[in-house]
């Protein structure tokens, strides 16, 4: 008799995706399932260091870590998973290459798609601004303010150097600020290399439409931020909202424009769209799936059978009491904790036992504010200044998962302490062929023409009398 092997397809890899196929691999046995993960991807990346990736304080590639590399016992699909069709059982995934797009079938479905930067319909945001989601975004950004630098520095006081030189960010939650004010620590360090550009010539504003930032931390520590930022010569407009970014020009409800060349924003995000859209998975009012505190789909009077989720996609109940409308807030502390326990669930259900449920009390928000200086809230304790710093990449350097990414990061930690930041700009590596078809589309001169030796003289041979 042939026993069929339960089939899991985890949609994303992201956190929780990532620590569902990682802590399934150590738990279950060969031959006890067989697990598939599909994420157009090859890496996971860790986003609480994408500041510090901005600030050129980290190297890019440290901060993630490769699937392939890390799952040794998973089916990696480079794809997308463009719907679920849980009735049948089957996923729609297509490959990042080729049109053709082919049936997953499976036993156990796991949603970890996460969540991607929500935008407003506000023009120009859409073709301007840049989010802060993905590495490749961290990287720009750091290169854009870099080759701003650059080119301010051989122009003349004026509108275009103060446009090249302002930053703007939109959204005031703990990854606007974070990136704000390491990009703020970030070009007071690169003046010291450009003597024609002083500290007055740089511009830096963040705007929330609440009338508060980090809305995680005590309001004592949050007006602490503000006056920091201030001291630094950092603008935080509250109550203020974006009206339209066209043509390098912010304009916002006060009636400001703010011309620019760099928009970063960080205003919310929402649950994957293309994963949530196209499944037949129950969703709830905030576009998220609708998932019970054992990160099984459904609710607590129906559970959809063989399928699960978490992370930002999912609405998980928070039952430490502490969640915004009773659910677990999207953020990397959950998504890390829920993907080690759906693999618990996951291998206790495929033996026939009973899964735990979800109950994680928020250990608190840590918040890196440039060199030397963060925030830190847990309860009614608030740290600020250099001991928040510390907290912050204690915090996160043991967070970062694997010990190989983990001393990555911390040798980049310590080579800024001896050498300084990495200053240099690769903005060019986004066209990497721009030199290339420069020089090859350049009309060549022609050659000149070779000269054409002249015949030698015929040589005169006098006749030979005869003997």
């Amino acid at each position: 008799m042939t026993t069929t092997v339960p089939r899991i397809l985890i949609v994303g890899g992201g956190y929780a995706g990532f620590y569902t196929a990682w802590k399934l691999e150590k738990l279950l046995g060969r031959g006890e399932a067989e697990v598939t993960l599909v994420d157009p991807l090859p890496y996971m990346t860790y986003q609480p260091f994408l500041p510090e990736v901005a600030a050129g304080e980290i190297e890019p590639r440290h901060v993630v870590v490769g699937l392939r590399r890390h799952l040794k016992r998973t089916t990696v699909i480079a794809g997308k998973v463009t719907g679920i069709s849980h009735a049948t059982k089957t996923a729609t995934v297509t490959p990042i290459a080729g049109d053709e797009t082919f049936e997953q079938s499976y036993d156990h479905i796991v949603v970890t798609a996460g969540a991607v930067s929500r935008t407003f319909p506000i023009p120009g945001i859409a073709d301007n601004a840049i989010g802060l989601k993905t590495i490749e975004e961290a990287v720009a950004i750091r290169d854009r303010l870099t080759s701003n630098f650059d080119k301010a520095s051989v122009l003349p006081a004026g509108p275009e150097r103060d446009r090249l030189l302002t930053v703007v960010v939109v959204g005031g939650g703990f990854a606007g600020i974070e990136v704000f004010a390491e990009l703020r620590a970030y070009a007071s360090s690169l003046l010291s290399q450009y003597p024609t550009l002083a500290f007055d010539d740089t511009h830096f504003h963040l705007i929330e439409a609440m009338g508060r930032i980090m809305p995680e931390v005590s309001q004592k520590t949050s007006e602490w931020v503000l006056a920091d930022l201030a001291k630094k010569g950092a603008f935080v407009h509250l109550d203020t909202q974006v009206k339209g970014a066209v043509d390098g020009i912010v304009e916002l409800s006060t009636g400001e424009n703010l011309p620019t060349d760099l928009i970063i924003w960080t205003a919310g995000v929402m649950a994957n769209p293309t994963v949530v859209r196209g499944s037949d998975l129950p969703v709830e009012e905030r576009g998220r799936i609708r998932t019970r505190p054992d990160l099984r789909v459904g609710t607590d009077e129906e559970i959809v059978e063989g399928a699960w989720a978490a992370g930002d996609v999912s609405a998980v109940p928070d039952l430490s009491g502490g969640g915004v409308g009773g659910f677990c807030v999207p953020n990397a502390q959950h998504a890390v904790r829920q993907g080690k326990l759906m693999a618990k669930n996951l291998a206790a259900v495929l033996r026939g036992e009973e899964p735990k449920e979800y109950n994680h009390k928020n250990l608190g928000a840590v918040a890196g504010l440039g060199l030397y200086n963060g925030a830190f809230q847990s309860g009614n304790i608030a740290l600020t200044g250099l001991i928040a710093w510390f907290a912050h990449r204690g915090y996160h350097g043991l967070a970062m998962p694997t010990w190989e990414r983990k001393f990555r990061v911390i040798g980049d930690w310590m080579q800024n302490f001896v050498h300084g930041r990495e200053v240099v700009s690769l903005e060019a590596v986004q066209k990497p062929r721009a030199a290339f078809e420069e020089f090859a589309a350049r009309p060549r001169p022609a050659a000149p023409a070779a000269e054409t030796p002249a015949a030698p003289a015929e040589k005169k041979v006098e006749p030979v009398a005869a003997k």
